[in-house]
């Protein structure tokens, strides 16, 4: 996987989760709370397609961090089809989830042996 394509992963990561924490901290059911919604997701799809292509955790394969993925991927659906139905209590759960799953590859990216840990010195 080439370093460049890894770089943009990690940039759409930290701009969605910059996003969506401005909208979690922001009023629910505004214009704006659409918009930056929409935006991250937008931002997330992204993060969560390209990460499927990133396997230098387990030399070419897929690892355990890909049902992580898989796991973000049916968040955003069901949080998607949830707000179009109404059901604001069910979408805010799974934006919330989608957030925590973000954070949690986050961290999962500084582990010693991988990208972002070699490139902040670990």
């Amino acid at each position: 996987m080439s370093m460049g394509f890894i770089w943009t992963h990690t940039l759409a990561a930290v701009l969605a989760v910059a996003i969506g924490g401005v909208n979690l901290a922001s009023e629910k059911g505004t214009k704006r709370h659409k918009a930056l919604g929409w935006v991250w997701m937008a931002a997330m799809a992204f993060v969560t397609l390209s990460s499927v292509f990133i396997c230098e955790l387990n030399k070419g394969s897929f690892s355990w961090i890909h049902g992580l993925t898989a796991w973000t991927m049916f968040c955003m659906v069901v949080a998607i089809v949830a707000i179009r139905r109404g059901d604001v209590r069910t979408h805010a759960g799974f934006m919330n989830g989608t957030m925590i799953s973000a954070l949690i590859a986050g961290v999962f990216a500084v582990m010693p042996e991988r990208f972002l840990s070699k490139v902040i010195g670990g």
